[in-house]
This record gives structure tokens, C-alpha cells and sequence, in this order.
């Protein structure tokens, strides 16, 4: 075995359409973070014998993945591309509760398994100055346990 280094711009980001198991890459992605350890909760556990060190228990995992990238669309229509579009919709202002739902799968093209997250979406600032193309961004927020599904 060889260990070899990992190009962060070599993640292949998806998200789900409206037909299950349908996905749509998310384009032009120009940073992909993925945060662990985000909403990640803890109980101060010390007590008098704990000899004056701090002891935790972790009560709650959480994770999120920020994207970002330039605003990107159609020079004739305006559209967007299929995978931006989605992400857009799926932070729409009608995407509460249970609406508010989506699914990512991610990867690196050497892994043989997708994670998989029940998420919500929400998108973040667009613009620039000047002499600066428009930014786009978005942050995927996981919900309950990470999936993985087999690549096919």
C-alpha cells in the first residue's frame, strides 16, 4: 500500500433530484469543507475527583459541508446549472419542516463508498466587488446518522 495525498478539488459532491436515488453533481464547486465536528454538543462531567481536570462527555455529533464556488448560469436564459438549481430549491423559503429535507452523497474517486447525509441546505452570500465575479455559496447541515451506499 502506497498513501498518497488527496486533491480536495477532486470530491465529487452530489445531491439528490426529486426522483429517489437521482443525483445531480453540484457544479463548479471551487472549496468543499466538510466540519466534522459542527453542532457537536458535550456535558462537563468533572467533578471533585477529578483532581482539577476537565472531564467531558460528548452528548451530540453533528457535521456540516460548505460549499462554494462563482455564480454560474445559462448567458442566454439565466438558469442555473441542474445540481446549483437543486441546492437553490432545496433553500427555498418554502422548505420548512420536513420540506426543508434533502440528501447529499460525496466521495473522492478512490473511495469505493458514498457517505450519505439526510441534510438541510441553505445558501449563503453571492456578490463581490468591483472588479470581482459574483461568489455563490451554500452550507449543507447534516441531519442524524452519516450513510454509505456503494459506488456503482
Amino acid at each position: 500500500m502506497t498513501a498518497v495525498k488527496i486533491n480536495a478539488r477532486d470530491i465529487i459532491v452530489q445531491i439528490e433530484d426529486d426522483t429517489p436515488e437521482s443525483w445531480l453533481a453540484i457544479e463548479h464547486l471551487a472549496s468543499v469543507t466538510i466540519n466534522r465536528g459542527e453542532n457537536e454538543e458535550t456535558a462537563d462531567t468533572t467533578d471533585y475527583d477529578s483532581d482539577g481536570a476537565y472531564e467531558q462527555d460528548i452528548m451530540q455529533r453533528g457535521a456540516n459541508m460548505a460549499l462554494a464556488g462563482l455564480e454560474l448560469k445559462d448567458h442566454l436564459t439565466g438558469v442555473l446549472l441542474p445540481g446549483r438549481a437543486r441546492v437553490e430549491e432545496m433553500a427555498g423559503e418554502d422548505k420548512v419542516g420536513y420540506d426543508s429535507h434533502a440528501r447529499i452523497r460525496f466521495r473522492h474517486p478512490m473511495d469505493t463508498q458514498w457517505k450519505v447525509w439526510d441534510c438541510t441546505v441553505s445558501v449563503g452570500e453571492t456578490g463581490g466587488e468591483t472588479n470581482a465575479k459574483s461568489a455563490w455559496a451554500a452550507t449543507i447541515t447534516k441531519s442524524g446518522k452519516t450513510t454509505t451506499a456503494a459506488v456503482a
